[in-house]
């Protein structure tokens, strides 16, 4: 995805103080953070390995009558 350009504001020396970006940019940075945060609380939590998920969710689905 493009970018918008992002504006800065600057003090009187020209040194870069804030930034200006779009609505859509911040929103997804936002998203991004929150997400880092659930992942940082779940760091601790027991994990299952890929080919374990998929059995357990053909089991649970194979037990609905899907097919």
């Amino acid at each position: 995805m493009a970018r918008a350009k992002r504006r800065f504001v600057v003090d009187d020396e020209g040194r870069k103080e804030s930034v200006l970006l779009p609505v859509k940019e911040y929103e997804e940075l936002l998203e991004d953070l929150q997400d880092l945060a659930l992942m940082a609380e779940r760091n601790e939590e027991p994990t299952e390995s890929l080919e374990v998920v998929k059995r357990r969710l053909e089991k649970k689905w194979q037990s609905t009558g899907s097919r």
